[in-house]
């Protein structure tokens, strides 16, 4: 008895002291280097290697399997994401692999900037916007879903996706509900370097323990509402540009058993992941989303 108690606070041990094990994916284009001389995914990776219990893995489309291969993802509990101009080179059905995993919750995902369009973070957002027309949809009710044009920026006064109509199907008479996937893009941006200020919205949010309630980014780009996703379970940071408008900068959705941060400050050619308020958000949010408490 003796001897199969202490085996059990061994184990226990052993699991407690398991390190959150994240996966930073990057693109890493060349325009990075006028201000990452490691790539994004290089500072990024520095910053998380000094948190506690944390092992971090770099990874990016110049590596075999694009940085997505089975074995790093199964050993991935967090996998943080920053793509542009390349996330066309990320097969569809990696994409939707990743999002499956995420539903299941056998990871957690942070997606930062520009990412946002990404097969990525469109798959789990389609994900969620499916789980959400399950409970808006009336039992009885056939649901159609129906997929936006691929990389087409809305537009300024376009209907906002996700949506659900409900129509009458022709010729049988009954209800017919269209569910519109997400878009997952902005309706404009600007590249102009300017400042914004970062507002904490959820201060008790475990996102934003140590963070001040604002802060400034010296240089950024702007994104412009609406954006076109999911309505999310929490808006921890707004931010507001000096080139005008709010944004809702730290976006979370559960998606399934796992969950989705999105964090928007993050341009290859200004260097917003030096700032020191920016890294922690992404550290809090890797410790929290690899955590049992953030799953």
């Amino acid at each position: 008895m003796a001897k199969s108690f202490f085996l059990f606070l061994c184990f226990a041990t052993a699991l407690q002291a398991a390190p959150v094990r994240v996966v930073v994916w990057d693109e890493r284009n060349a325009a990075q280097k006028e201000v990452y001389t490691n790539f994004i995914g290089g500072q990024l990776s520095s910053y998380l290697e000094t948190l506690p219990d944390v092992s971090v893995k770099s990874a990016g489309l110049t590596d075999a399997d694009k940085g997505l291969s089975d074995g790093t993802l199964t050993n991935c509990d967090v996998l943080v994401w920053w793509s542009h101009v390349k996330n066309k080179e990320v097969p569809r059905a990696k994409a939707r692999e990743i999002a499956r995993l995420v539903k299941e919750g056998r990871l957690s995902l942070i997606v930062l900037h520009s990412g946002l369009t990404s097969r990525l973070f469109i798959a789990a957002m389609n994900e969620r916007t499916r789980e959400d027309a399950e409970k808006a949809v009336p039992p009885g009710i056939k649901k159609v879903f129906i997929l936006p044009k691929s990389y087409k920026d809305p537009k300024p006064g376009d209907p906002i996706t996700p949506r659900i109509e409900v129509v009458t199907n022709w010729p049988a008479h009954r209800p017919l509900a269209l569910i519109y996937l997400p878009i997952c893009g902005i309706t404009g941006w600007h590249e102009d370097g300017k400042p914004s200020v970062i507002t904490t919205a959820l201060p008790d949010h475990p996102i934003a323990q140590g963070v001040p309630r604002k802060f400034e980014i010296p240089h950024t780009e702007l994104y412009e509402e609406p954006f076109h996703a999911p309505k999310p379970d929490a808006v921890i940071f707004t931010e507001r540009h000096q080139g005008g408008g709010v944004f809702r900068s730290g976006m979370l959705w559960s998606v399934g058993k796992g969950k989705v941060f999105y964090f928007r400050p993050g341009h290859e050619t200004f260097p917003v992941y030096f700032n020191t308020n920016v890294l922690k958000i992404i550290g809090n949010a890797v410790e929290w989303m690899g955590s049992g408490a953030g799953r």
